[in-house]
């Protein structure tokens, strides 16, 4: 392959529903761990990246070493807008995940459903903390792509570690949706229910009406006076955890 029909492989790769671009070796090191299918991984610096693999993911390093390919500086600086600080760049599949098959999950654990979330390191950052905490998926709903290249980043990879997709409504099923709203009744333990979607509004316009007519519970985060608000992948992590902690 060409230089540049790399360059253009990687410019197209932004774009294609199908298809995740990993930025760094955080993100590209979750991929490998949670079985991804790569198809092109490339860095500036084979040696380099070697050393780096084996000292912060031995676990992937013989894997990372067989599938990575060297190009020139010039050409690894074209391959994405602002240049991976760890010097490696990969093109993986998306893996096929489908509404239906998150919210048909038959275990206890909750389904995060982000509705409108606008800022992509947030979304990445609740993907990292619903995997942590073992949410069954996560699923958001408007226009920003929860596969972005940013919260690939924000989210260290772990997209791969649980179901990540979107949808245009409001999920029906037999799963009971709880907002985090605060009107709600204040987060303790117990309140949760098993197998909930737990529904969180955006940073700016918070929870649309329909969603809210559509809850089986409101809760409230508790905070001290004159706070008036957490961030989004941090109100996600108090809520996860507090159901986790409960099991």
């Amino acid at each position: 392959m060409s230089h540049q029909t790399l360059v253009e492989r990687f410019r197209k790769a932004r774009s294609d529903q199908t298809l995740a671009v990993l930025e760094g070796i955080h993100p590209l090191k979750h991929a490998i761990r949670f079985g991804a299918e790569l198809i092109e991984v490339v860095t500036s610096n084979v040696e380099e990246l070697g050393r780096l693999g084996a000292e912060i993911a031995p676990d992937i390093a013989d894997s990372l070493d067989k599938m990575v390919s060297g190009v020139p500086v010039e050409v690894f600086e074209q391959l994405a807008p602002i240049v991976p600080p760890t010097g490696v760049i990969a093109i993986a599949k998306r893996p096929t995940t489908t509404l239906a098959e998150v919210l048909n999950n038959p275990g206890p654990a909750p389904v995060v459903l982000l509705e409108n979330p606008r800022n992509l390191l947030n979304i990445g950052a609740a993907v990292r903390v619903s995997a942590a905490a073992g949410a069954v998926g996560l699923v958001t709903t408007g226009p920003q792509d929860p596969w972005n290249p940013a919260a690939l980043i924000a989210g260290a990879g772990l997209h791969f570690a649980i179901p990540v997709t979107r949808t245009a409504t409001i999920p029906v099923c037999d799963r009971s949706i709880v907002v985090v709203d605060p009107t709600g009744e204040p987060l303790r333990p117990g309140l949760i229910p098993a197998r909930a979607i737990l529904a969180f509004g955006s940073e700016r316009g918070g929870l649309s009406p329909e969603l809210i007519a559509a809850a089986g519970l409101r809760v409230s985060i508790p905070m001290n006076a004159g706070i008036s608000s957490l961030n989004l992948a941090t109100a996600v992590a108090v809520v996860l955890y507090a159901w986790r902690f409960e099991q």
